[in-house]
């Protein structure tokens, strides 16, 4: 008598290369303040004459860069953080739905800071990670003059992207 084997599909995972607790170590150690592309950001604005504070606690969103004179803020959000739709973007294979919620609440947070802000009379500029770095970066020197020319300008906001500017 011949048995038919139900045959299902093998999902492979790679391992973690790293322990658990390694790893939650290594992810503890990843910084809010002071990144690498807020560094080159402050540093390009501030060769430019432009005086700034740091992440002013009195505001909404406790935003990276702003400008007092000029009623402006500025993001410098890393992609993965911030759940942007760009290729140095994507969703961990481990422990999905933790960081499902965890994204889509950074993303949450980010409409509604924006919105306070925007409330409060502050003009908000973002400048995402993939600008700076990875395969769609644009030059530095472009990125801190399309950040020089919105704060000078009046419009309300300002997305730097890589490759795309809105």
């Amino acid at each position: 008598m011949a048995r038919s084997i139900l045959r299902l599909p093998i999902v492979r995972r790679m391992p973690d290369i790293v322990a658990p607790h390694v790893r939650s170590r290594m992810m503890s150690g990843i910084r809010g303040k002071n990144t690498k592309p807020e560094l080159l950001l402050r540093k390009g604005l501030h060769a430019r004459g432009f005086r700034f504070r740091l992440h002013d606690s009195a505001l909404p969103g406790k935003p990276d860069i702003v400008f007092p004179v000029y009623r402006a803020v500025i993001f410098a959000h890393g992609c993965f953080w911030h759940g942007h739709d760009c290729h140095l973007f994507r969703w961990p294979k481990s422990r999905e739905k933790f960081w499902h919620d965890k994204i889509n609440r950074n993303k949450f947070v980010d409409r509604d800071t924006a919105s306070a802000l925007s409330t409060a009379g502050w003009r908000r500029g973002v400048v995402w990670e993939c600008a700076l770095k990875g395969k769609t970066r644009i030059p530095l020197i472009e990125v801190i003059e399309l950040c020089e020319n919105w704060l000078r300008s009046d419009a309300a906001s300002l997305e730097i992207r890589g490759g795309v500017c809105e």
